[in-house]
């Protein structure tokens, strides 16, 4: 389905003095959809549209650090705990008790796990895209075959170089990831990576969004997710097993921590599942939230 910009309400929320850009529309019970890493409100194109006809009520925030939502300085600003926060602070904006459902792909799979952990009284269902559990992720770190999979993760570690790499001949390396990496032939357009560029251009951008891998390396951060409590409600995994960053065997949850689980596994997809196979991804999010 196609994106009518003109039909989304660009909102602002606030949370401990970050302002949190977000678009809205439909109506109906609220899903929210959390972006991974390049990526901005605007990578759920396809998914907004099919929701908002589906009955639902959608949010789709630019997360901190990204886009035109604040970027607080410091690593410290962009901890599993003030990023879940932040999730609970939409869904208080938006004035509804709960979430039917979060759905969040790659660095917003990775915050939607801890949401759900974290605030279990304020989502009914959890959707991920190409993220692993917190659990596996951590287990995963202990393989050569996943390390290598996970170079730029310690690269980021890195002070300025990567932010240097990162903004090299007009993003190169970004833009790339966000183009070429989808096995779909135009699954990105110009027009589509226009409004990425335009995002990674903003002062300060780089910095933060790299800092969500800096703080996952710090205190608090990768071992604490590799202890995280059990999630009960039900939740949907959809995989690209195209992924040439997360290995397909992190796909399935340990059935001990989440019991409600299923895996849809999509064999001509990369990590940008919802790219690649947007009918499919769109059927499964609906048959789920159903």
């Amino acid at each position: 389905m196609t994106l009518d910009e003109s039909k989304l309400s660009h909102r602002f929320t606030e949370h401990g003095g970050v302002r949190l850009h977000y678009v809205e529309a439909g109506d109906g019970p609220l899903v929210v959809l959390l972006h991974g890493f390049p990526e901005i409100w605007y990578s759920w194109r396809h998914q907004i549209p099919a929701l908002v006809e589906a009955g639902y009520r959608v949010i789709a925030p630019d997360m901190r650090g990204y886009n035109l939502s604040d970027k607080p300085e410091g690593v410290a600003a962009y901890t599993l705990s003030e990023l879940t926060a932040d999730v609970a602070a939409l869904i208080q904006a938006s004035g509804a008790e709960r979430a039917a459902a979060v759905v969040g792909h790659d660095w917003g799979g990775g915050v939607a796990w801890g949401f759900a952990a974290q605030y279990p009284a304020l989502l009914d269902r959890l959707a991920i895209l190409n993220c692993p559990h917190p659990e596996r992720l951590f287990a995963g770190f202990r393989t050569a075959q996943q390390l290598r999979k996970s170079w730029y993760m310690f690269f980021f570690q890195l002070p300025k170089l990567p932010e240097l790499a990162a903004r090299r001949d007009d993003f190169a390396l970004l833009r790339a990831s966000v183009k070429d990496d989808p096995r779909r032939p135009g699954a990105v357009s110009d027009e589509d990576l226009a409004h990425y560029v335009q995002a990674w251009s903003q002062p300060g951008a780089l910095t933060a969004m790299i800092n969500y891998y800096r703080a996952l390396f710090r205190p608090g951060g990768l071992r604490e997710l590799g202890r995280p409590p059990r999630i009960d409600i039900p939740v949907q995994v959809i995989w690209g097993e195209h992924d040439r960053y997360l290995g397909s065997e992190l796909a399935a949850p340990d059935p001990k921590l989440v019991p409600n689980a299923r895996v849809a596994r999509i064999p001509d997809a990369s990590h940008f599942v919802h790219y690649d196979r947007p009918e499919k991804v769109n059927q499964l999010l609906l048959e789920f939230l159903r």
